[in-house]
């Protein structure tokens, strides 16, 4: 995308914004945990904050939590292959090891990874809300959070019997089964769901870009195809002690298989097995003005990829409260504490931390503030925060600003290889201006001391020297643009270095989301989408082979029969385009899924 491209772009979005400035969006129901640890409403929150929302999860038919993360501005994901193969996700050019994912408040980081959170094994499983929080967050979140949070907020069980159940099937062999059931009385609730999805795939591997056969799908060449089979399952269940108190657990497991190797032939040991489990208990008691939260909680990653194995665990103990004071302000205190174990390699930390967060309103202005100190059993304590102010000039223009301090620890997986590492260091800023459905955000991030690798003279990783910096602005529009029409457009511009000021690899350079739903038919709701990609390189500083310069289109049809049971169609690659998002690692061709729901 040239410069005129994109000069032209900022310019109809911002004409659009002046044709239809008549028209809201309803913002004032939309209700987010993450920037505080408190329930606020979205237009209360000085961070920068996207929200995917349960209709537009339902109305896209995402398989993965990363296909619905891949629409937000500012969010790209790259993938070793189709569904199952692991892949990277980054928020703003910053990687997934420097992201904070949550799972109703449960960590989802893999302390044996190398990669950060598994999102390619979550599954679109019963999920009410996605939050994304960008810019860093250690001031709440603590390590992890330094490039931003994604909570990951599951439905809740509503008074009386409910059920929902739906199948799919398509293209590669694909099948998938779903159903939840959930009961509510005034003494407690219970909810139970189960995922299945299995599909024989096509193959991961494929051609590079400097190959001759470049360009050709692996079924045309005859390689074999690495299928993936992912069975979730997840119960909740909570008593209501008193009118004032609850107590809940909750328990999720994912037992997934997927192949995986670099050659176009079939090798039986390179398959991948996945079992991770997450376990939380929670008392919480609430009135008019005072909450406090009691958590425990404990995640467990086993990994066996080939003849090896990858045992972690994370455990966390919390002590929360929410203090409603004065006027529309509330102070939040929490004391915590995490344990992190690498088992396969015998390496482990824990944490222990306090933190304070306060947020006063004074009117139209909204004065966000956080602090908190980490004491690490391997580790230099840190003390990190954010400040943060928004303004409420009217019911559609608002103009806010974020200014946080972060910290990210070396994983357990980076510290097999070299125990010598030592935290990074980030401070992040971000401008916002919202006026209706339209929004401009500037952001900047300085990291000190990035961890990255190399495999010179052997493979090890170590902490760069000096500053990476990363700066850019995102263009987001969403409105109704005619009756029953609505018109969906982001744009990120993105500039990436690292500490010599080289380009750092596989961040696009400009990026563009778009979509446009239709509402005018009954019981009929047609949607088409896609995304431009700009110029990416598979190597830092533009090196390797060029993975960008393609758009792709997508499509939807959801039709509802009656109040019980509706039907979708859906087509990935409408255009068959063929692309890499890494060099040698193949993407799906165009592919078709249809699917029914039922709900009671």
């Amino acid at each position: 995308m040239n410069k005129k491209i994109s000069t032209s772009l900022v310019a109809s979005l911002l004409l659009s914004t002046n044709i239809y400035a008549n028209d809201t969006v309803q913002l004032d129901e939309i209700t987010v945990t993450s920037a505080t640890k408190s329930t606020q409403s979205i237009k209360d929150v000085t961070s920068n904050i996207d929200v995917i929302t349960k209709e537009e999860l339902e109305e896209r038919n995402f398989t993965t939590v990363s296909e619905a993360l891949n629409t937000v501005a500012g969010i790209n994901v790259i993938s070793n292959g189709g569904i199952g193969q692991s892949d990277s996700l980054y928020i703003r050019g910053i990687s997934a090891t420097r992201i904070l994912v949550l799972i109703d408040g449960i960590k989802y980081n893999e302390p044996a990874s190398t990669s950060g959170a598994p999102l390619a094994q979550l599954l679109i499983d019963d999920i009410e809300q996605i939050e994304v929080v960008k810019g860093a967050q250690s001031g709440i979140w603590g390590a992890d959070a330094s490039g931003g949070v994604i909570n990951i907020i599951t439905s809740k069980a509503k008074s009386g019997f409910h059920g929902n159940a739906g199948v799919e099937f398509g293209s590669f062999n694909t099948k998938k089964y779903s159903t939840v059931l959930s009961n509510k009385t005034e003494k407690g609730f219970i909810k139970v769901n189960a995922n299945r999805f299995k599909t024989d795939g096509f193959s991961a591997f494929e051609a590079k870009k400097s190959s001759s056969d470049y360009g050709q799908r692996g079924d045309d060449l005859g390689y074999e195809r690495d299928g993936y089979t992912n069975n979730t399952y997840n119960i909740q269940a909570g008593l209501y002690l008193t009118a004032n108190d609850e107590v809940n657990v909750s328990y999720k497991k994912i037992d997934a298989e997927y192949d995986y190797d670099s050659t176009s032939s079939d090798v039986l040991t390179n398959k991948t097995k996945i079992d991770h489990y997450f376990k939380s208990a929670n008392y919480i008691h609430k009135n008019d003005n005072f909450e406090i939260k009691l958590n425990a909680q404990q995640s467990r990653f086993d990994r066996t990829q080939g003849s090896s194995n990858f045992l972690s665990i994370a455990n966390e103990f919390s002590i929360e409260s929410k203090i409603d004071y004065a006027d529309n302000s509330f102070l939040t205190l929490g004391l915590n504490k995490q344990n992190f174990e690498h088992i396969s390699n015998g390496i482990k930390y824990n944490t222990k931390a306090v933190f304070i967060s306060n947020s006063n309103r004074l009117g139209k202005l909204i004065f966000a503030q956080t602090l908190r100190y980490d004491n690490n059993s391997k580790f230099d304590e840190k003390l990190t925060g954010k400040l943060g102010l928004r303004y409420n000039i009217s019911k559609k223009l608002s103009i806010s600003s974020n200014y946080g301090t972060a910290y990210n620890t070396p994983l357990l997986s980076n510290l097999a290889y070299t125990p010598t590492l030592t935290p990074e260091t980030t401070k992040s800023f971000d401008l916002n201006v919202e006026y209706g459905g339209f929004k401009a955000t500037y952001f900047k991030s300085k990291i000190k001391d990035m961890i990255d690798f190399s495999f010179s003279p052997s493979f090890h990783y170590f902490n760069s020297e000096g500053e990476s910096k990363i700066d850019g602005y995102e263009l987001s529009y969403k409105k109704d643009i005619i009756k029953d029409t609505l018109l969906t457009l982001n744009y990120t511009h993105l500039s990436a270095v690292n500490d010599d000021g080289k380009d750092l690899k596989r961040r696009a350079k400009r990026q563009l989301g778009f979509g446009i739903d239709y509402y005018g038919f009954d019981k009929l709701h047609l949607n088409a989408n896609g995304s431009y990609i700009g110029t990416r390189y598979n190597s830092d500083d533009k090196g390797g082979a060029s993975t960008g310069n393609y758009t792709l289109w997508n499509a939807v049809a959801n039709y509802k029969i009656n109040k019980t049971f509706s039907t979708y169609l859906k087509v990935d690659n409408l255009f068959n385009k063929y692309y890499q998002t890494i060099d040698g690692y193949a993407t799906a061709e165009r592919s078709a899924y249809v699917g029914l729901k039922a709900t009671f």
